[in-house]
């Protein structure tokens, strides 16, 4: 018998069948779900391994075991429930909960694997996470028991400081034609193929090759058709050649007006740019830092599997912060159907509606995304049972033809389901919050005055919330990084840029994060952005930041 099956009571098997049966009839599709019963203290461990049994061993994992189990202790935080993303899914529920909740959260764990199973932004996750979460907890093990703790543990925490340098658009846009690492760059020397050995490693970029010989090659290359090497050959520098802009035929004396030399010169230093940009990398600026320095940091073999293991772990995770609106009104919706319309006791009423009002409830300094969620969940059910939507509706401008607009079509269920599979946080906030549904919700902007500290209602304007909401949501709330030159100023220094949307970086942020990208790329780093309006570039080179204007 299994360790869960020993852990789970017959009364809560009843209540788990019960709930799930109703969930399937309900039109939800799940994975096969795997509930445990946990005691706060062992509910709080799982917590603080996000969920996961095992994780490698860090000591950022004990930290947040502390700040779990005195946020119990004090009464400060309670953990209901626990789900992760896998197949099969695990769930962990307390013991100590009654069972109204325990109904509560089962029924939200069902909506939340339907979610895991069917939204297409968690289609790329892997769904053997258990099992991977154990292998690099065994892989990074044995780093430690090698180079020692201290050690590991340090490259770690530079590691987990640059985690949020991914690409979010990875799993949905291919941006390459093979994910597998280039071998150019400073630390790189490209592979070529040995004399004699019948191959050849270029292509058609042939003049970009370290080495080729032989008359096979010469057959295979259009590059090397009847071309003559010169003195120097393949070892030659492309910057040694001239530079010499296409002039106009024309007589020698209108050669000055025919082709002016202020004009060749400047065609002549285009030129140069634009041979300095193609031989730069990488080719075009990536916007994935963590992979870019997999390929290409002089790091050591144990160091580039750690940080390929922080890599992976950041994009199993990805998801869950893109959708983290969608998959929590989900759950929120299901679990209230459920509830109220199949499993609810008379009893159980009141419990329940404290609970759950606790949930939804509003916050004074946030979004609640089980609130938020939950509201537009119910907002497109509505409007498209009552048909609420087209280019009609949209262009009637009578409130109360607008209020009392219902053609009847039904259409509601089919339409969050749609919603549910296709869309997350960013695309859901930007296509379904209406003018409407924040005049409803009563939904407004908040911030602090310049000269006084308290917090103040700024704006009610439909536009300004909606791009509060969104400005929070894009790249998950991070500054988007992208790196333009691995080899700036031909010095083998790292120049990365900062998309730039109307928000300065956090300056103690982004030093630390300089400093540690330093210690991985071993040359000092250069990031270009604005401060209060003006272009500077922010640079370390492994003793003190420093900050030049470029305007």
């Amino acid at each position: 018998m299994s360790h869960a099956a020993l852990k789970f009571p017959t009364e809560l098997k009843e209540i788990k069948y019960e709930v799930e049966d109703h969930a399937r009839a309900f039109g939800l599709d799940f994975f096969q779900i795997i509930f445990e019963v946990l005691d706060y203290r062992e509910i709080n461990e799982v917590a603080a391994y996000s969920g996961f049994p095992y994780r490698y061993p860090h000591w950022r994992f004990g930290m947040e075991y502390d700040r779990l189990s005195k946020g119990h202790a004090y009464g400060l935080s309670k953990i209901y429930e626990m789900v992760i993303n896998n197949d099969p899914c695990y769930a962990y529920l307390l013991k100590c909960n009654n069972l109204v909740d325990q109904k509560l959260v089962m029924a939200h764990v069902y909506a939340h694997c339907d979610f895991f199973k069917n939204n297409l932004y968690f289609a790329h996750t892997n769904r053997k996470m258990v099992d991977e979460m154990a292998n690099h907890a065994t892989r990074i093990q044995r780093y430690v028991d090698r180079y020692g703790t201290d050690k590991v543990e340090a490259f770690i925490d530079c590691c987990l400081s640059l985690e949020n340098l991914i690409d979010c658009h990875w799993p949905c846009i291919r941006r390459r034609e093979k994910e597998k690492p280039e071998r150019n760059g400073p630390f790189n020397s490209a592979q070529a193929s040995m004399p004699g050995n019948g191959s050849c490693s270029c292509e058609k970029g042939h003049d970009e090759s370290s080495a080729c010989s032989g008359s096979e090659c010469r057959s295979r290359c259009s590059g090397c058709q009847g071309e003559e090497i010169e003195e120097g050959g393949f070892f030659s520098d492309d910057d040694d050649e001239p530079i010499s802009p296409r002039r106009l035929r024309s007589k020698g004396y209108m050669e000055g007006y025919i082709n002016p030399p202020e004009f060749l010169e400047a065609r002549a230093k285009e030129m140069k740019t634009k041979r300095h940009e193609k031989k730069r990398f990488p080719e075009n600026p990536e916007v994935d830092v963590l992979l870019f320095l997999i390929e290409h940091a002089p790091l050591k073999n144990w160091q580039r599997d750690v940080l390929s293991i922080i890599r992976e772990e950041t994009y199993y995770y990805l998801p869950q912060g893109q959708t983290k609106i969608m998959n929590e009104g989900w759950a929120t919706y299901w679990h209230s159907r459920i509830m109220t319309e199949k499993v609810l006791k008379d009893g159980e009423v009141v419990d329940y509606a404290d609970h759950h009002s606790g949930t939804v409830g509003g916050s004074k300094l946030q979004l609640n995304p089980y609130k938020l969620g939950l509201e537009l969940f119910r907002d497109i059910e509505e409007r498209w049972n009552k048909g609420r939507f087209g280019k009609e509706y949209e262009e009637c401008e009578d409130l109360v033809t607008r209020d009392s607009w219902d053609l009847g079509l039904g259409l509601g269920r089919d339409k969050i389901f749609e919603v549910r599979r296709v869309y997350n946080d960013l695309t859901f906030i930007d296509t379904f919050l209406t003018e409407d549904f924040c005049r409803r919700q009563k939904l407004f902007v908040y911030g602090k005055e310049e000269k006084d500290p308290a917090w103040v209602i700024k704006s009610r304007e439909f536009r300004d919330v909606k791009e509060m909401i969104l400005g929070r949501l894009t790249n998950l709330g991070n500054p988007l990084i992208r790196v333009l030159d691995g080899n700036f100023e031909n010095r083998g220094e790292l120049l990365m840029a900062h998309h730039h949307e109307g928000r300065d970086l956090k300056w103690i942020f982004a030093d630390e994060t300089l400093v540690n990208l330093q210690r991985l790329w071993k040359r000092p780093v250069h990031l270009e952005t604005k401060r209060e309006g003006k272009r500077v570039r922010l640079s370390f080179d492994g003793k003190e930041n420093e900050i030049k204007e470029l305007d």
